[in-house]
């Protein structure tokens, strides 16, 4: 019998049938068959979902300005986050479903204390890609850790060369910290990083070629990010924004680029260096070349919501569900019901777009 629409069954029910009727059909067909084989979870347009954005925690040590307000705010209670062996849970429930790649995420992931022991869970669960995306300021102290616990990949964030404009955009002192844990990642099989910078205009536009030759020096993935309505104190406009095809055009002119293959479903455009320097360029352009037709993600936020979409207006709440009781077999068919409605785009570009009310550090990246 239905649930009480409070309840954990009632949020099942209702997400079930707000579904077309083949819908229903193919998630009971799904259910059924996923627990003899793994499955795939695909969303009503018809895109796998392959990749799953898992943020261990709301706290940050960073307060970027593209980001979170520089005012003080109220962290989730502990009670509130998810815990590591609900993490391990669900983590363990989204492989079975057809999660190829796992990335952590915060906040910050490296200031929540048993990381290493979870991307070491993820390991020993067999996911095939397992990356993190960091600040940087505790990487010096924690790579060695990390690459043992078994992770294969890594983003930093890096949104100035200049120690001074580092500061005024991150609200920290960390820059020599964020730059040492680069070279270590560099010297260790994590390498080459992917280096991580979200271009605002009037703050670091003036960068893009510094970025460059900073690619080709140290033998980085430089990747440049346009800014995205996700700001805690909802500065963004569209004027704000470098288009990546700005972006490729300055580098190009300088030294010639050329085309990488890429995955359809990636989120960057990726070139390498006609004359053969080490390092590369990615261009991802959310704004004014969205990639939503292949988008293969969704999002587990740190309280415990998943997120279809960046800007999804509803988040999906799974923390309940686990703390009041729900099998494994309930959660397989919440989760595939949720990610049935993803949104076909994020709508930046339309007239009625409203931003989401929890910026990026809530979301996770």
């Amino acid at each position: 019998m239905p649930g009480p629409p409070g309840t954990w069954k009632g949020a099942l029910l209702r997400n079930l049938f707000r579904t077309a009727p083949d819908s229903i059909y193919w998630i009971g067909f799904s259910v059924f068959c996923g627990f003899c084989t793994n499955m795939a979870l695909h969303d009503k347009f018809g895109r796998q979902i392959t990749d799953l954005r898992i943020s261990v925690t709301d706290r940050c040590n960073f307060r970027c300005v593209y980001c979170r307000s520089a005012d003080p705010e109220n962290y989730r209670a502990h009670d509130e986050i998810l815990s590591w062996p609900e993490l391990y849970r669900l983590t363990d429930i989204f492989k079975t479903l057809g999660i190829r790649k796992m990335r952590v995420t915060g906040g910050e992931p490296l200031v929540r204390p048993g990381v290493e022991e979870f991307i070491s869970h993820l390991r020993d669960l067999g996911v095939e890609d397992i990356s993190m995306t960091t600040n940087g300021h505790l990487l010096s102290e924690r790579c060695a850790r990390l690459v043992s616990a078994g992770l294969g990949r890594i983003n930093i964030s890096l949104d100035s060369l200049d120690a001074a404009k580092f500061e005024r955009i991150t609200r920290t002192k960390s820059f020599a910290s964020v730059m040492h844990g680069i070279d270590l990642v560099q010297a260790s099989v994590l390498a080459p990083a992917k280096i991580n910078a979200v271009l605002v205009r009037g703050i670091n536009d003036d960068e893009v070629e510094d970025f460059a030759a900073f690619a080709r020096e140290r033998g980085v993935i430089m990747r440049f990010i346009e800014f995205m309505p996700l700001d805690a104190d909802h500065h963004w406009n569209r004027s704000s924004v470098v288009p990546a095809a700005e972006v490729y055009k300055r580098i190009h002119s300088r030294w010639t680029l050329e085309e990488m293959p890429h995955h359809f479903s990636e989120t960057a455009r990726k070139y390498r260096f006609v004359d053969s320097t080490p390092g590369e360029i990615g261009l991802i352009a959310p704004v004014t070349q969205p990639f939503c037709g292949h988008c293969s993600r969704v999002r587990l936020t740190a309280d415990g919501k998943i997120r279809t979409c960046l800007f999804s207006k509803e988040d999906h709440d799974l923390r309940s569900l686990l703390r009041e009781g729900a099998s494994d077999e309930d959660l397989v068919t919440y989760i595939t019901s949720v990610v049935m409605e993803k949104e076909e785009g994020h709508r930046i570009n339309e007239p009625d777009f409203h931003p989401p009310s929890r910026s990026m550090v809530f979301i996770g990246g």
